[in-house]
């Protein structure tokens, strides 16, 4: 699959519009994608094994997303065959007083992956430009001094998210960030899922429909993030939502292409580590 039409190239101007939530190309149902994304996890499989005896590289993968566009579940399937010794999984939720007392980025910075693992950003410091930004009132308990809260305070919050993403790049961290783009419609669909399944209610909270009635202003919060913050080194991929399947296989395929691309390998034996091992052998084939 050719997966380079859902990146966002560093400087383009995105408007949503142009993305369509219910892309499936090339493939047309749930039947033609089977097994690809049990392939996928395969793969992915392999390659965190190498990532994690290798020790190098750590990989920060980041999920952004309107409520129930399928962001738990995504990562529930794609990561289903990962090994959970090697795979952090983060979501953040309103920040507590503690978290409030720090800059926005303190509490993400103690969740970041160790080398050798991956971890996972169930929402994130993005959050910071986007329900900061439709909500004037959370900047307010942010508890910042007036001098930093300025005209340009968005501008400045774009270029320090660029720069920490191009910091942990430089220190071997792999930025790789999803928005999950499901449509108005859809969203609607799977809020009256909740509602109609009891199994279900728990996804549900009132809150989440004061924030569909904002959901042009999240648009267009998402698209100055992704105009402002898709680099070369920590690119965004918008990936369709309307269908899960199709947004899983995507993800998969993306994750994959992003680990193949540092060249993992099993660490070399040296000959003093071969002949420990010939002895271990003969140690062993002693043994009555």
């Amino acid at each position: 699959m050719d997966t380079s039409r859902f990146r966002v190239r560093p400087g383009e101007k995105v408007n949503l519009r142009r993305y369509s939530p219910v892309d499936t190309l090339p493939l047309k149902n749930k039947r033609k994608a089977a097994g690809r994304l049990d392939r996928g996890i395969e793969r992915l499989a392999v390659l965190q094994e190498k990532l994690y005896a290798q020790n190098r590289w750590a990989v920060l993968l980041i999920f952004q997303a309107m409520d129930a566009a399928g962001k738990d579940s995504a990562i529930k399937h794609v990561m289903s065959g990962l090994n959970p010794q090697g795979t952090q999984v983060y979501s953040f939720k309103q920040p507590s007083n503690e978290e409030l007392d720090h800059d926005y980025l303190w509490r993400t910075n103690k969740a970041l992956p160790e080398r050798g693992r991956i971890g996972i950003f169930n929402r994130s410091y993005y959050e910071e430009v986007l329900v900061v930004r439709v909500h004037p009132d959370v900047l307010s308990r942010q508890k910042l001094p007036a001098s930093c809260v300025t005209k340009y305070l968005w501008r400045d919050r774009y270029e320090d998210i660029n720069a920490f993403e191009r910091y942990l790049t430089r220190n071997g961290t792999l930025v790789r960030k999803f928005f999950l783009h499901v449509s108005k419609e859809e969203q609607r669909r799977r809020f009256l899922e909740r509602l109609d399944d009891p199994s279900k209610h728990w996804k549900f909270a009132a809150a989440d429909l004061d924030e569909r009635d904002r959901w042009d202003e999240y648009m267009r919060a998402y698209e100055q993030a992704l105009t402002r913050t898709s680099t070369r080194h920590a690119p965004w991929y918008i990936v369709p939502a309307d269908h899960k399947w199709f947004t899983r296989l995507v993800i998969a395929e993306l994750v994959i292409q992003a680990l193949e691309s540092l060249d993992l390998a099993f660490p070399a034996v040296t000959r003093a580590q071969l002949d420990a091992l010939a002895d271990a052998r003969k140690r062993l084939g002693l043994e009555p």
